[in-house]
């Protein structure tokens, strides 16, 4: 697998990344495509915002995303967020987003961030074991969410 920063080629593979085998919050539905694009691009441009794919067989198997946010506290050092964490279903248990999240991990430190939040919706073992496995500890902090 090549792990590498994604494109606006990727754009295809993204969406149905994200549309069917992201279990949480599929993308926009297809007549926003244009928007969806031009909202991806915005993303490859910042410079704080890493959207990494796993590419096997010429395209993109695995995605993570990770987002480092400027801090004023611990020494104005950064944290990190990761998000959207999705392997398609064909090609999970190979060890394609654990490979990620080390990437991930290794920009982070390269930002000199302090943490790496993220959070799951799911309740399933395995997608916790996964996170713990990846050192990640559900039991430090708690989280609260307010939909809007």
């Amino acid at each position: 697998m090549i792990i590498r920063k994604a494109s606006a080629d990727d754009a295809g593979f993204l969406w149905e990344l994200y549309a069917n085998h992201l279990t949480d919050n599929p993308p926009a539905e297809e007549q926003d495509m244009e928007k969806w694009k031009s909202m991806l691009a915005k993303f490859l441009s910042d410079r704080l915002y890493y959207l990494f794919v796993g590419e096997m067989d010429n395209m993109a198997v695995s995605s993570v995303t990770l987002i480092i946010i400027e801090n004023l506290t611990n020494n104005m050092r950064p944290y990190a967020i990761i998000e959207n964490v999705v392997t398609h279903a064909g090609y999970r248990g190979r060890g394609f987003a654990s490979a990620l999240m080390q990437k991930a991990t290794e920009t982070a430190r390269e930002h000199n961030c302090y943490k790496i939040m993220l959070m799951t919706g799911s309740k399933k073992e395995s997608t916790l074991n996964f996170y713990r496995n990846n050192g990640f500890d559900m039991n430090e902090k708690t989280a609260f969410i307010k939909r809007l």
